[in-house]
């Protein structure tokens, strides 16, 4: 089975350092591969921005920190407290100083820079931190960040530049989840209490960028911010985000000068953008997408309807059809690099053993039929197409495909109203899989409830010793593999793509793209 790429050079993720980057006011983290030194930054110029996904809300709790969603937004109007190197994952802060424990996980103090001003002239401060923090947990928000936060027990102010963090349980790499979330963006309380409304209209953050006009379903444009903390950036006098579901139109853009830098996602459109000599950076990350099945509620409640759906699906077909055959199907959810590797393989194909599972069910009254609730975008779309028509070679199953906007599949997920969907679980340090598959996680949205996996879940998050971590995270894999939760079928590739002139993109995260250094070559 094929599932490698020569795009995609797999680094060893380091267990120990915390999913952060690095760039306080030099460029650092994951720089554009196919960039070239030219000279020092040169300011001035408009930038052009393509994302994947149309924001509902520029409020950062509304906001996805990632490469497939609005990392690029958020980062512009709200900048960061801390990044990280995405290949060595060491943690560089930026609007703040620190978030360090002192009692193994179970508390953190974060430290902030005490010149740190929202756009309107307030400072961000600790009490504007735990604001932000403390609103994400309202569930009438609908924040993808609730199940992060929760994990905190309590927030309380120290001083105007200290917040003690004290936490549920023992976390000593919460870092990493923080960076990844929209935790990272705080906006300033006084805009937030002025409502949605008032907020979309005059959003008050403390990033590199602010609003200048939102056309929904067009265009958000920004001017720089001149009070930014990290002068001489940004370098860029305006930039303009437009949102583009379908990445062939994305590329179609930035290929023929309508736009600097784009978020992708695509396989196949990273490869004929590293062919045609654009710059390409890619994210490497363990996991993958998957195409989550929901435990509580018929049909994939029954683990034999699980199982059934994963053995009659050949994932590299499902690739072909996709990604052209260009992308990398996950055999396991470590790659070989990873000090988590074990070789424990995540799926089967096996016909006849999924007809005889299809048969069964089917003479006990519960023949297999779901919907797929598909994002608008061309490969989830054609992912859920490519499914159902090798299902259709089966008897005793139905599958059915809904299409439906970012907004609408987001709270379907929130409301976990859902057969199936594309989720994912995008590793680099493992401690992340406990918000997604513990049974006391928020954000365990597909419903596992195994108390072997979450008890191992438990030593893999609280272990300093890495000897311990990785047993805890071989039963990890044992068990998701055991419980067949998915299909896993493509490994992510958080990604930008960038112009041949443009100079300073860097990521961090799950591929949450930064612009305060972006500049553009004369």
């Amino acid at each position: 089975m094929i599932r490698k790429r020569r795009l995609l050079t797999a680094v060893a993720m380091v267990c120990t350092a915390a999913f952060v980057l690095t760039a306080c006011g030099s460029d650092s983290g994951s720089s554009n591969e196919g960039t070239t030194a030219a000279g020092d930054p040169v300011s001035g110029g408009a930038g052009r921005a393509i994302m994947a996904g149309e924001p509902r809300s520029l409020d950062p709790a509304t906001l996805s920190n990632t490469w497939a969603h609005q990392g690029i937004l958020g980062n512009s109007l709200y900048g960061t407290l801390m990044i990280n190197d995405t290949k060595t994952l060491d943690v560089t802060y930026t609007m703040a100083e620190d978030f360090s424990t002192t009692d193994g996980g179970a508390s953190f103090n974060l430290k902030l820079r005490p010149d740190v001003k929202f756009s309107d002239g307030t400072p961000l401060d600790a009490e504007a931190v735990k604001f932000n923090w403390e609103r994400l947990k309202d569930p009438a928000l609908g924040s993808t960040s609730a199940r992060y936060v929760a994990q905190i027990a309590n927030l309380s102010v120290v001083d105007p530049a200290n917040l003690n963090v004290t936490m549920v349980m023992p976390t000593p790499h919460y870092a990493q989840t923080l960076i990844a979330s929209s935790m990272n963006w705080i906006a300033s309380p006084a805009a937030l209490q002025k409502g949605q409304a008032g907020f979309d209209e005059n959003p008050i953050g403390a990033g590199p960028f602010t609003l200048t006009k939102w056309a929904r379903q067009d265009s958000i444009e920004l001017a720089k911010n001149p009070t930014y903390y990290d002068a001489p950036r940004p370098y860029l006098d305006t930039l303009t985000v437009r949102v583009a579901p379908d990445t062939n139109q994305r590329y179609n853009t930035l290929s023929t000068g309508g736009a600097d830098l784009i978020s992708e996602s695509n396989w196949q459109t990273l490869d004929t953008a590293e062919t045609a000599g654009f710059p390409t950076d890619i994210v490497p990350m363990g996991g993958g997408q998957y195409l989550s099945m929901n435990f509580r509620r018929a049909p994939f409640n029954d683990e034999r309807a699980r199982r059934a759906v994963s053995l009659a699906v050949d994932l590299d077909a499902l690739n072909t059809v996709v990604y052209s055959g260009k992308g990398e199907v996950p055999d396991t959810l470590f790659q070989e690099s990873s000090p988590f590797y074990a070789d424990i393989p995540l799926a089967e194909y096996n016909k006849a053993e999924a007809q005889k599972l299809f048969d069964e069910l089917a003479a006990e009254g519960k023949p297999v039929s779901f919907t797929y609730t598909s994002y608008p975008t061309a490969e989830s779309k054609t992912a859920g197409e490519a499914l159902q028509a090798q299902l259709s070679a089966y008897k005793n199953v139905e599958a059915k495909v809904d299409v439906v906007d970012y907004a609408a599949a987001t709270a379907k997920m929130g409301t976990k109203d859902f057969d199936m969907v594309v989720s994912s679980a995008i590793i680099q340090d493992p401690d992340s899989m406990w918000s997604t598959f513990h049974n006391k996680s928020p954000g365990n949205i597909i419903g596992v409830d195994d108390q072997e996996l979450s008890d191992a879940l438990d030593v893999g998050r609280t272990s300093q010793s890495q000897d311990e971590r990785k047993a805890a995270y071989t039963t990890v894999q044992e068990r998701l593999a055991d419980l067949t939760v998915g299909l896993w079928y493509i490994r992510a590739a958080p990604s930008t793509v960038t112009g041949k002139d443009v100079q300073g993109v860097t990521m961090y995260g799950s591929g949450s793209p930064l612009t305060d250094g972006m500049w553009i070559a004369k």
